[in-house]
């Protein structure tokens, strides 16, 4: 495909809730212009919680299946974080999946130890890069943003999808960095966030917005709930890395 249509959902988290979460999230994708890619907040059925003792999901479990079934109901792929459990480790988990069930997988590298999110989740090792109708899609979540190098296109990828609970007071850095990363990069950059306020009293702002290769915003939600809808030309972005081949000069480098 040349175009690629996506749904950026934004909202209010039910804490602890994921029966809740989901059925608010299900209502809105029901309700919306239909898109080839919805993408929801990071932990999106339970707000960024430090307990996860007490909502982790198996892959096996509600959340995957319900994923699953709504990607069936609406020919599309549904990605998003949600707290994962195997064995006595936890994972902020992205979780890309289709009606043929969950495609690909990522844990969050960067966990967010001003929160103490290093001490009860355990950080993933790797890079991950999603084939899906003929784009490649990088998935990220959260406080990744504030690390390019983790992110650096090695020419694998077109667009950036970064899934977040990022709150309010540093909405500056979210708008700033999600157009660093598209800039850079030369590719669309997607940021997902919440609105409202969590269990911790912390207030999110949201700013979901949709950025294209030249780190121009072809979307942004504001602080208002919904499903933002944007559609992605990969013959445009084709044609400006070749016009612009930035990347060709970008520095050799291997993660340690």
């Amino acid at each position: 495909m040349s175009a690629l249509s996506i749904g950026l959902l934004q909202g209010e988290l039910r804490w602890h809730q994921p029966a809740a979460n989901r059925q608010h999230y299900g209502r809105l994708i029901e309700q919306s212009e239909r898109c080839d890619l919805y993408v929801l907040p990071e932990m999106f059925t339970t707000g960024f919680t430090m307990r996860p003792a007490e909502v982790a999901e198996a892959m096996s479990g509600d959340t995957v299946t319900w994923m699953q079934a709504l990607a069936a109901e609406t020919g599309a792929a549904l990605c998003g974080s949600v707290v994962i459990a195997e064995g006595e480790q936890f994972y902020n988990r992205f979780l890309f999946v289709t009606a043929d069930g969950v495609q690909a997988q990522y844990d969050k590298r960067h966990l967010f130890t001003l929160a103490g999110e290093d001490r009860p989740y355990t950080a993933g090792q790797k890079r991950v890069v999603i084939d899906y109708r003929g784009w490649r899609i990088c998935p990220q979540v959260c406080y990744d943003l504030r690390f390019p190098v983790f992110s650096r296109n090695r020419g694998d990828y077109d667009v950036l999808i970064y899934v977040a609970n990022w709150p309010r007071p540093r909405q500056h850095a979210w708008d700033t960095l999600l157009q660093a990363r598209a800039i850079e990069n030369q590719a669309y950059c997607i940021g997902v966030n919440r609105i409202g306020q969590d269990d911790n009293g912390l207030k999110y702002q949201g700013g979901s917005a949709a950025i294209d290769y030249l780190g121009q915003p072809i979307y942004h939600a504001g602080d208002l709930p919904g499903v933002g809808r944007c559609q992605l030309s990969l013959q445009e972005l084709q044609q400006h890395r070749r016009q612009l081949a930035f990347l060709a000069d970008s520095d050799p480098f291997e993660l340690i």
